[in-house]
């Protein structure tokens, strides 16, 4: 993969159930509307290099959850699946979205089929990018506890763009652009003059294991699954399991991707999304 060019969207702010979410907006106006929702820790540039290809029949948005990227810290408790759904369904009720495609990518995901199974009528497609249906207990107690340390710190933005990994570590492949490029937007300088990720820990700290498979039977929509080929959150079982319960669901694999799959082969995630949306 070469030259591979990321979107500039324009940078917003809405205040919605309760809290102030940031989201950037890619264009077209007078397209069909897509929001996409990012993953823990993430934010909404990790749409950026997607964008090019999604945008040319879509006017698509990238929201930041509350407690990452740019949108406002809120309180431990409130990091919950169910408080996330409300916020996407805050967001979208206040920029007037209708029959438009939610794009959710791992807890993005997850957040995305709680809001379609719970807000119907808004979202006319849906597409879970590589979600796990069911995170087993050690790994959602690991994440507990790394929410109760403390953050890195760094003297420079440059020290936390050298250290910038994604997470879990095998699955970091992505283009050394592109994992440039989400550094540079995933810290912000505090008023010590240190470098911090902008992602809230405690959002770890309040893992919780939701069960994705019993939301399966409340979505009537068209809905694709994407996973990577290399990623091991999801096969044929998975899919057979979410097939029982909402038979239009679709399913696709990216190559040369593992659970990041928008940074690691962006021409092939828009190309598997672009077919979904066009049947």
């Amino acid at each position: 993969m070469t030259d591979l060019q990321a979107a500039t969207g324009t940078s917003h702010f809405v205040e919605a159930n309760g809290v102030r979410l940031h989201y950037l907006d890619y264009g077209v106006s007078g397209q069909r509307p897509m929001v996409c929702v990012h993953g823990a820790a993430a934010h909404a540039h990790w749409f950026d290099f997607v964008a090019p290809g999604l945008k040319t029949n879509h006017h698509v948005h990238s929201l930041d959850l509350r407690g990452h990227g740019d949108s406002s810290w809120a309180a431990q408790e409130t990091y919950a699946f169910d408080t996330f759904a409300a916020d996407l369904h805050a967001f979208v009720e206040q920029l007037d979205l209708r029959d438009y495609v939610l794009v959710g990518h791992s807890m993005g995901g997850m957040v995305s089929l709680v809001y379609a199974a719970t807000y119907p009528g808004r979202a006319g497609r849906l597409v879970i990018v590589d979600s796990t249906m069911l995170m087993p207990m050690d790994r959602v107690n690991a994440m507990r506890q790394f929410g109760t340390t403390s953050p890195s710190s760094y003297a420079t933005q440059e020290e936390l763009v050298a250290r910038y990994r994604l997470s879990p570590p095998e699955t970091h492949i992505a283009p050394s652009e592109v994992i440039h490029h989400m550094a540079l937007q995933s810290g912000r300088q505090g008023a010590d003059g240190r470098w911090q990720h902008k992602a809230d820990r405690r959002v770890y700290a309040n893992s919780q294991q939701m069960p994705g498979m019993p939301l399966w039977e409340k979505i009537k929509i068209p809905a694709l699954v994407i996973k990577g080929d290399r990623s091991t959150r999801f096969g044929p079982q998975e899919l057979a399991e979410i097939r029982a319960r909402a038979p239009q669901v679709q399913w696709a694999e990216v190559s040369q991707s593992n659970h990041h799959i928008t940074l690691d082969n962006p021409p092939e995630f828009v190309d598997v999304v672009q077919k979904f949306l066009s049947t």
